[in-house]
């Protein structure tokens, strides 16, 4: 029991103890410096020698020594003196020393492994420093040290395999970790302290060494051109072979190196720390020497794009951009013999929109392109499809073979991909052989990227002012909560108010923004999308997750716990905060009781919002890790689907008592006879109990089920009609718990939330109706146009110049609404923050199909009927094919009622999926297009479960 009580302390103490920054605390104390901030952001002795001198990196070393020897200690205390559990506490350091301290840890090693076996440490260091007064290689030591010592703990500890394992397993995790972490070491030894400048120079190999685009380079040291084509390179696209001469170092030994000749002339390339970042582009800004022939003509140009850095035009452009002074890389290659070349931008950097890749090709060297001096033949050339590319269409005809310019898109978009869907501009050419990449960089003008596809499904359709007022703050600042929760301090500079905005008065979120965030979380940043609509999800990047470590379990214990404190608020607050909202008389409350009522809801939706995110999020997760198919869940808690089958039970009782069913007089007929007045009231009381469901449950500008209830009616009479059969399997809730227990949460917490926008709706519309008699507003809905702030100023009496300005105002708002509503075509991606006005981009529909996303399982074949809201529903039956722009809890009342339902936003979580597999339709969400590519009347076929889309002939 004592050493099981060890093992807990070794695995909880010594990385909480490698996590301390005792040397960011020592340079911060003595120098004033933020070690985080500086360099490569390491927080390790030899970032504290680097910029903080001697004295610092001393310090630095004592207090990691000690660390190493306070582990090895802790694990003495309770196992026997020299037993393997001592690698395991050194282990445990390393683990907490990279994941939290920003460290390798290998001074705690040395000095751990120094006191936990003497002999060897002393046997290894010897070798080592014979080996480094030899070699001169610091790298060569580095991993040799990590090869040696296990191997002599093995032949020592011959019979003492746990200890053999425990010294490789810790030589493996140090050797993992270097390759993660770039090295001061590698930092200009020019740019040190001046103290520290000739141990740096003695410890860099006293001579400097040659960096090639083979290795891995930091931006920071090299500049992020040579940074990204190294990258590219080791992922394995063409990229013609370079050196590098970081900033500062003598270009002596790579002139000595190189032979450039008439023959195989050289490129001398700028590569300034701060070029080709997302930040700036610095495009033309630095010198780039072509046709290097001798060593005296290399000399000169090296001193010539060094040069450049700082003349006066690159200066103003650092200073227009707000660019901190940095140094300059530079990057020699050996110069492409091109037939062909150009450039390529992945998305078009005019239209902001679409799927075209634009192409800029010339016979012979890129140089043309980019000098502005000769007019390049264009192409447009556009891409469909994100896991791969599917169609390829050209605009433009020229002497570039056609064939090389697909090739051209096909590699700018896979670039792309690489780089997270940041927009890239590649520069190519191509020797008759190999497409080379000579450059790529992301197109700055189209950042941020603002996406469609989860907030098509959140908040669909075009939004009115105050529904944005009110949702930005709720949905923004409760995602800022829970990143901060994982993130701490890191969010402080965050403004999650960027997360969302509206472009043609539709809802999009800022993938680049989120992308990011989810990276610092140590999560893929496709992450929400995985979450919200059931999309695959790529590995994780394994350090960040390590160092978000204790933020992401306070978020799993937040998980672990959701279903206790929802209760909790259920009883506590959402319930009496509810039946007083319910209970009282709106029609009778002033506009300052009004505007009470209104706080008291977003109140209850602040902490609403909390589980509405969360309890998704919850169950998606759940979902995944258990492999619980979608039809396998029982949604029967979900408001939409409690609701149907409400009605269907119900129209069962209607099926029984009347013998002939006449579908225009079915009410009339019931209220003639007793049983029938019963089944009335009962419908009364669902179309009250359910009366907060609509069209688009969070918007409030949008009806409720209360306020049309001729939608209801024409649902039960579907039913009595045909009575479909829904998905009733009670078996799926037994078997799937740890899923099933989520999704029933999530039906409740949607039920609160609803009910709450729904109270929040009906009092905006009573402080409208107060305001029609006033003559303040002029028709209907007026207040809808409106924002939060500017209807409490109103109410308040406090903003007289509002008040005479409100008629001009909304008439401008509702102007802008109705030119909106009339765009069809919304991009799903729109890039940069003042995107143009959309441009129709065209959809190949030449093989007869489209693709979406398969939602709900089986085959279905009919007439299209395109409806893009529920006014349009009109008459629809099973061999309706429903085509719809998504589908919110209030599309209930149309959806069951069809025979296969195509919608353009959602996916396999959406409303409208959940629905359709309760009652066995066939639907396939995230057609691209579908409501203006198909036609009513025309004939298709679907399948739910491939997420296809089969177009037939039109009929007439």
């Amino acid at each position: 029991m004592f050493q099981l009580w060890g093992l807990l302390v070794i695995l909880i103490t010594c990385p909480l103890l490698g996590a301390m920054p005792l040397i960011a605390w020592i340079t911060y104390a003595l120098k004033r410096q933020r070690l985080a901030q500086m360099g490569t952001g390491n927080i390790s002795v030899s970032a504290a020698f680097y910029h903080g001198g001697k004295l610092v990196g001393i310090l630095a070393v004592l207090s990691e020594a000690f660390k190493g020897i306070a582990a090895v200690s802790i694990a003495r205390i309770f196992f026997p003196q020299g037993s393997f559990w001592e690698l395991i506490a050194l282990i445990a350091l390393v683990i907490g020393r990279y994941a939290l301290g920003k460290g390798a840890g290998t001074t705690n090693v040395v000095w751990g492994f120094l006191m936990h076996d003497p002999l060897i440490a002393g046997f290894v260091s010897l070798v080592a420093a014979i080996g480094f007064v030899i070699l001169r290689s610091k790298q060569a030591i580095k991993y040799g040290v990590l090869i040696l010592f296990p191997v002599f703990v093995a032949v020592l500890h011959f019979n003492d395999f746990p200890k053999i394992l425990a010294a490789f397993a810790l030589a493996g995790l140090v050797g993992w970790i270097y390759q993660q972490m770039p090295d001061d070491m590698d930092l200009p030894v020019a740019e040190a302290d001046t103290e520290s400048q000739p141990m740096m120079q003695y410890l860099s190999g006293g001579e400097q060494t040659i960096i090639t685009l083979d290795d891995d380079l930091e931006p920071e040291v090299f500049g992020a051109k040579a940074a990204t084509l190294s990258q590219i390179k080791r992922w394995g696209y063409p990229v013609p072979k370079g050196w590098i001469l970081a900033p500062f170092d003598d270009p002596g030994l790579l002139i000595d190196f190189l032979q450039p000749s008439s023959l195989s002339p050289l490129i001398v390339r700028s590569s300034a720390i701060g070029e080709d970042s997302q930040q700036a582009s610095a495009a033309g800004q630095y010198e780039t020497v072509l046709n290097v022939t001798n060593k005296q003509e290399l000399e000169l140009a090296i001193a010539q794009v060094q040069a450049s850095y700082n003349h006066p035009t690159a200066v103003e452009y650092r200073r227009n951009l707000g660019a901190k002074d940095a140094a300059m890389a530079v990057l020699i290659q050996p110069q492409v013999q091109s037939v062909y070349s150009g450039v390529a931008f992945s998305r078009d950097p005019i239209a902001q929109q679409g799927d075209a890749v634009i192409i800029e090709a010339v016979s012979g060297s890129p140089a043309q392109v980019v000098s502005g001096k000769i007019t390049p033949e264009q192409y447009r050339v556009f891409v469909v499809g994100e896991d791969k590319l599917s169609t390829v269409k050209f605009e433009g005809e020229g002497k570039i073979p056609q064939p090389l310019i697909k090739q051209v898109a096909y590699l700018a978009r896979r670039l792309e991909k690489r780089y997270h869907g940041v927009p890239q501009d590649v520069e190519w050419s191509y020797d008759g052989q190999t497409l080379w990449v000579l450059q790529a960089r992301p197109i700055t003008t189209l950042l941020p990227i603002w996406t469609r596809k989860i907030a098509a499904e959140v908040i669909p359709g075009v939004i009115h002012p105050l529904t944005w007022s009110i949702n930005l703050p709720l949905t923004c600042g409760m995602w800022g909560e829970l990143f901060t929760i994982v993130l701490g301090d890191k969010t402080r500079e965050l403004d999650f108010t960027k997360m969302a905005t509206l472009h043609y008065s539709r809802a999009y979120f800022n993938a680049s923004f989120l992308g990011e965030v989810f990276l610092e979380m140590g999560l893929p940043p496709e992450s929400l999308d995985f979450l919200t609509r059931g999309a695959k999800m790529s590995k994780p990047p394994l350090a960040s997750t390590l160092e978000n470590l204790p933020g992401l379990t306070k978020l799993l214990q937040r998980e672990i716990s959701l279903e206790q404190e929802f209760k909790r608020d259920y009883r506590q607050r959402f319930i009496p905060g509810l039946t007083k909202l319910a209970n009282e008389p709106i029609e009778e409350l002033s506009a300052p009781h009004l505007l009470t009522r209104v706080d008291l809801i977003l109140d209850l939706l602040n902490q609403g919002t909390y589980y509405s995110i969360l309890s998704p999020l919850s169950a998606a997760i759940r979902q995944a890790v258990s492999g619980v198919k979608e039809e396998q869940i029982d949604h029967s808690i979900t408001p939409e689907v409690a609701s149907l089958r409400s009605l269907r039970i119900l129209a069962a009782d209607v099926q029984a008592i009347l013998p002939e069913i006449d579908p225009e007089r079915v009410f009339e007929q019931l209220a003639q006879i007793p049983e029938g007045q019963r089944i009335l009231d009962e419908f009364a009381e669902i179309l009250e109990d359910y009366g907060y469901l609509s069209e688009v449950a969070t918007d409030i500008s949008v009806p409720r089920w209360k306020e049309q209830p001729h939608l209801v009616r024409q649902m039960f009479v579907q039913f009595i009609q045909g009575h479909e059969a829904a998905n009733t399997d009670e078996s799926k809730q037994r078997h799937q718990g740890f899923v099933q227990r989520r999704v029933d949460l999530k039906g409740r917490v949607t039920e609160v939330y609803s009910r709450l926008l729904a109270e929040l709706r009906w009092t905006f519309l009573a402080l409208e109706k107060m305001w029609l008699k006033e003559s303040l507003l002029k028709q209907t809905g007026d207040i809808f146009f409106l924002k939060l702030g500017e209807v409490r100023r109103l109410a308040a009496n406090a903003d007289p110049e509002l008040r005479d300005q409100v008629a001009e105002l909304l008439q401008k708002r509702r102007s802008q609404f109705l030119e909106d509503s009339q765009i069809t075509q919304i991009p799903p991606l729109v890039y940069g923050n003042n995107p143009p006005h959309p441009i129709a981009a065209p959809i190949d529909t030449s093989d007869h199909i489209l693709l979406g996303i398969p939602a709900s399982q089986g085959q279905a074949a009919g007439q299209v009927k395109v409806v893009r809201n529920l006014q349009e529903a009109g008459e629809i039956n099973k061999q309706t094919i429903l085509v719809v722009p998504y589908t919110d809890s209030g599309w209930a009342t149309i959806l069951v009622r069809a025979g296969g339902v195509i919608a353009e936003a959602g996916g396999k979580l959406s409303h409208g999926a959940i629905v359709a597999r309760e009652y066995g339709i066939p639907a396939v969400m995230d057609v691209r297009g579908a409501t203006y590519l198909l036609q009513d009347g025309q004939q298709v076929r679907i399948d739910g479960s491939k997420g296809i889309v089969e177009l037939e002939e039109f009929l007439t």
